[in-house]
């Protein structure tokens, strides 16, 4: 650690000096952080090894200048400006006047790991160093650094200019003031952030995994097809996209690792359990619109196969998968990964749910909540569909989440 020198951090609203901020990884995720921090006024280096990532990188950033110009969302100058902020390389030595590095790279452990011990040999002493993970461990990506206390997990969401959620995981090794710069920094980038515990899938990912598991499970079961359910789902529940068209949207490859990574994390809890249908369309190819082919078919002049219009169907669709949603939120409530503010800000944010689960469970009422799991329960036998003792407790205790 000798010979290195300290990061001149200072917060956007009490200096004129910005900070320079690091990403590394010029892909979509990667790109849309860098024009997040480079619209508000910071210097930005991206680094990426694949020189021709980076340069697509560039020109998809002057594209989409160029579309919010003539929308009248931005100036010219702010444009300009906004560019100019950015330095594109493929040397993580240009990382070495940062004061924030965010890795927005592989889904790899190993490689995350290997890459910030690089990384923290080149940037000042005091730099923050933030991973872009949606599912792995930060304490677990720390513990291979020399001050773990600056590692922390900052998850955004795809598109990250558009998307307002940004999950904010410290580690158990990082410090109150690792955690503090780095939200009022997000937070300043006008973000609503939002503060996890550090387990599996954070808030978001492990909340919405029943949104495709249940819609799959329900699917292999016969009891209605992707369209059907995709119908019950945006119709009926006010979803704004259904569970296999926004699977088509994330890739199914993606979305598979996720939950296999969920599922294995939980020690291999049934209620993640992956789904086999997901995993043969991903080894196929069919991993959605990235492919041309995914649940459905997106090749041109293709027709989206209509929908069972069933109301009563319908709504047993969207009344499984719901309270299987709202159990998975009053589980991370009573397993504090966060607070209940939190935890619907983060759903409605992050996914764009209709309305919060917990509040959703208000509307419904707790205890028909608990009976809807108690028949799925008592009819499959499966701990997949076990209530939440804090749901159990509440129904019991006649309680409610808010007001």
């Amino acid at each position: 650690m000798s010979g290195r020198h300290f990061a001149l951090y200072f917060p956007p609203s009490t200096k004129n000096i910005m900070m320079t901020v690091g990403v590394l990884g010029a892909g979509t995720m990667g790109s849309g952080i860098v024009q997040v921090a480079a619209q508000n006024g910071h210097p930005v280096v991206l680094v990426d090894l694949n020189e021709q990532i980076l340069n697509k990188s560039k020109v998809q950033l002057g594209k989409i200048m160029n579309r919010l110009v003539e929308k009248g969302s931005i100036t010219q100058e702010q444009a300009d400006q906004t560019q100019a902020n950015i330095s594109y390389s493929q040397d993580i030595h240009d990382f070495k006047n940062c004061g924030l590095v965010i890795e927005a790279i592989i889904e790899n452990l190993e490689v995350k790991s290997k890459v910030f011990c690089q990384i923290e040999q080149i940037v000042p002493k005091g730099c923050i160093l933030a991973s872009n993970t949606s599912s792995l461990s930060i304490a677990s990506i720390g513990a291979a650094l020399q001050e773990p206390s600056l590692m922390i997990g900052v998850h955004f969401f795809n598109p990250a200019p558009l998307m307002p959620l940004v999950e904010i995981i410290p580690a158990v090794q990082t410090s109150e003031a690792t955690l503090k710069t780095t939200r009022d920094l997000i937070d300043s980038w006008k973000k609503v952030t939002v503060h996890c515990k550090d387990t599996p899938g954070f808030i978001v990912n492990r909340v919405a995994r029943p949104f495709y598991g249940e819609a799959l499970r329900i699917y292999e079961e016969g009891i209605a097809d992707f369209a059907t359910i995709d119908w019950a789902m945006t119709s009926l529940g006010g979803f704004r996209m259904g569970p296999f068209t926004l699977m088509d949207y994330i890739g199914n490859d993606v979305n598979y690792t996720v939950t296999e990574t969920v599922f294995q994390a939980f020690y291999y809890d049934p209620r993640y359990k992956p789904s086999f249908t997901q995993k043969r369309h991903s080894e196929a190819g069919y991993l959605g619109r990235k492919s041309g082919r995914g649940y459905y078919d997106y090749s041109e002049g293709a027709e989206k196969p209509a929908a069972n219009e069933d109301a009563v169907l319908g709504q047993e669709i969207l009344d499984r998968i719901v309270a299987m949603l709202i159990n998975e939120a009053i589980d991370a409530l009573f397993l504090n990964i966060g607070t209940k503010e939190d935890i619907d800000l983060a759903m409605t944010k992050g996914v764009n749910y209709p309305k919060g689960l917990l509040h959703w469970a208000n509307e419904l009422g707790l205890d028909v909540v608990l009976e809807r799991l108690e028949s799925l329960f008592h009819e499959y036998g499966e701990d997949r569909y076990r209530p939440s003792p804090l749901l159990r407790r509440m129904v019991r205790n006649n309680e409610r989440f808010f007001g």
